[in-house]
């Protein structure tokens, strides 16, 4: 078991490839993608028609500790020009491994 970063990050679809692209740059080469997601934003309770009207994305995605800085500084760059939400979270991550007995 050990310690990493859960990234999750919400936005429009068209930014996608860019997003995808920052977190390949710094570091993060694995993710998840699931399309079509749609929601209600947290700005004063009310209904975000940018987050219902369009085709957004939810990405997810996992890394060491010493990425986050990297990953911060190549995605909200873009959060900020596009919009979009991340949140960033410390799990624990749980590998098998392949144990072999000896004869």
């Amino acid at each position: 078991m050990q310690i990493v970063k859960k990234i999750e990050i919400i936005a429009n679809s068209f930014e996608l490839a860019k997003i995808l692209d920052a977190l390949d740059h710094s570091g993060v080469h694995g993710h998840a993608v699931i399309r079509n997601v749609a929601g209600k934003g947290l700005r004063d309770g009310a209904e975000d028609l940018d987050m219902t009207m369009l085709d957004n994305v939810y990405i997810i995605a996992f890394c060491a500790p010493d990425l986050i800085k990297t990953v911060v500084e190549g995605v909200r760059p873009l959060l900020n020009k596009f919009g979009g939400t991340c949140y960033i979270s410390e799990v624990m991550e749980i590998r098998s491994v392949k144990c072999v007995a000896s004869l």
